[in-house]
């Protein structure tokens, strides 16, 4: 597996640390240069995820396994169908590896929360491979039944367990866990600084926060916004996956430094991903994937129609998909002070 961390990574700040701040959505006002009418409207959006996920996570559990989000290639790999389960787990280790979690006896993270947890592989692995204990969240009522479920049955009660709760007011006091984990959440997010605010309030001093999630590209230097023709098919793909206003990579930067955020990087995973959704639709022109997705209703329907807009969007440059990492500041010791 190739590194990602020269040219295609960037560490944003680092070094000695600062006294923490609390997370809190006040503090962090950045703006996605997205057009904000570009996604449905704010009342429904909660109730439109749950529904679409509700109505589509078995079609996908079906045919792609419990992990709901992209695999990850080496640029220009060109993957069979039996591939792509392995790159999705590449991907969790990829992350893991970019955010420098550590993996030795005694540093591995204990408690972990999953946001956005789909019908919670990521928890599983992240429970197996740390022995951690992990909670996930999710706005999907069937998704959290089938994550519990399928913990249950492997004998994962004691490590793991699921609820349906808002990423934007999450239900966990502060300062709870090491490792924040949000793989393929925050493009749903219609606050980005309140959803970076709450994952830094929940993380434990010294945690780590992951982040990896669909951006539109960064803005050029004098561009105010990205162009009508951009904006137009960002929001054909809004509505079709119930998306909020797209955001670029070097916001979610800008947030995290306003938050007091540490050794924030972010790196552009676009090349990574890009097998994956011709890949899906591959799989939806089989027999098998077509009737799955007829039975599935029309959310699932609409959502598979618009792939081609995104696999568009990745060759134009304007959809990126992005990792973004940093760590809440240590608590300070004043022993001895």
């Amino acid at each position: 597996m190739g590194s990602l961390t020269g040219p295609s990574a960037a560490v944003i700040s680092s070094g000695a640390p600062v006294a923490r701040r609390r997370a809190s959505p006040a503090r962090a006002t950045v703006q996605s240069s997205a057009a904000p009418a570009a996604g449905p409207a704010a009342d429904g959006l909660k109730k439109g995820i749950a529904e679409f996920y509700d109505e589509s996570s078995g079609l996908w559990e079906r045919i792609w396994g419990e992990h709901m989000h992209h695999g990850f290639y080496e640029p220009g790999q060109t993957a069979a169908i039996a591939d792509h389960r392995v790159a999705q787990i590449r991907m969790v280790e990829e992350a893991l590896r970019f955010a420098a979690v550590p993996d030795e006896p005694g540093k591995r993270p204990k408690k972990v929360v999953d946001v956005g947890c789909g019908i919670g592989g990521s928890s599983r692995y992240l429970a197996r491979k740390y022995g951690a204990s992990c909670r996930g969240i999710t706005l999907s009522p069937v998704q959290a039944a089938r994550a519990q479920a399928i913990s249950d049955a492997e004998g994962l009660a004691d490590k793991v367990s699921f609820q349906v709760a808002d990423a934007l007011d999450q239900p966990f006091p502060d300062s709870q866990f090491d490792l924040v984990w949000s793989m393929e959440s925050g493009e749903h997010m219609p606050d980005k600084a309140k959803f970076v605010g709450e994952l830094a309030r929940v993380a434990a001093p010294g945690g780590i926060i992951i982040i990896v999630t669909w951006c539109h590209r960064d803005l050029k230097p004098g561009e105010s916004s990205l162009s009508a023709d951009e904006l137009k098919l960002l929001g054909r793909i809004c509505d079709a996956y119930y998306l909020p206003a797209w955001c670029s990579a070097a916001d979610y930067v800008k947030i995290a430094q306003s938050l007091s955020l540490q050794d924030i990087r972010t790196a552009d995973w676009s090349e990574n991903v890009a097998p994956f959704w011709p890949a899906v639709i591959r799989t939806a022109l089989t027999w098998r994937g077509f009737f799955s997705l007829l039975g599935s209703g029309w959310n699932t329907i609409r959502g598979a129609l618009v792939m081609p807009l995104m696999i568009q969007g990745f060759r134009k440059n304007i959809i990126k998909f992005a990792v973004i990492t940093c760590r809440v500041p240590p608590a300070v010791d004043h022993a001895g002070v």
